[in-house]
């Protein structure tokens, strides 16, 4: 290693630039919880845990992003549909 090294051209930041229409972030989750994800990648025979992680937030983005009213609405028609009361 050198005694000293010269800095003053270096830029922060990414080594690795994002991809288009990701964004890096810094996020502290629990240990377990990436374990888990980590474990199913590697259950799976390989992959990126971060892309299970994304993909898990995106399922429940889009399971949440119908009202809860309009939620029990429907599924309540479901049911009584299916006991041929509606």
């Amino acid at each position: 290693m050198r005694p000293e090294y010269d800095f003053s051209k270096a830029k922060r930041g990414a080594v690795i630039p994002a991809e288009r229409g990701k964004t890096r972030i810094t996020i502290r989750l629990d240990s377990d919880i990436v374990d888990w994800f980590r474990d199913q990648v590697n259950q799976a025979g390989g992959g990126n845990y971060q892309t299970l992680l994304n993909s898990a937030l995106r399922e429940y983005v889009r399971e949440r992003k119908e009202p809860i009213e309009k939620t029990l609405r429907r599924v309540i028609r479901e049911e009584l549909k299916k006991r041929g009361a509606a």
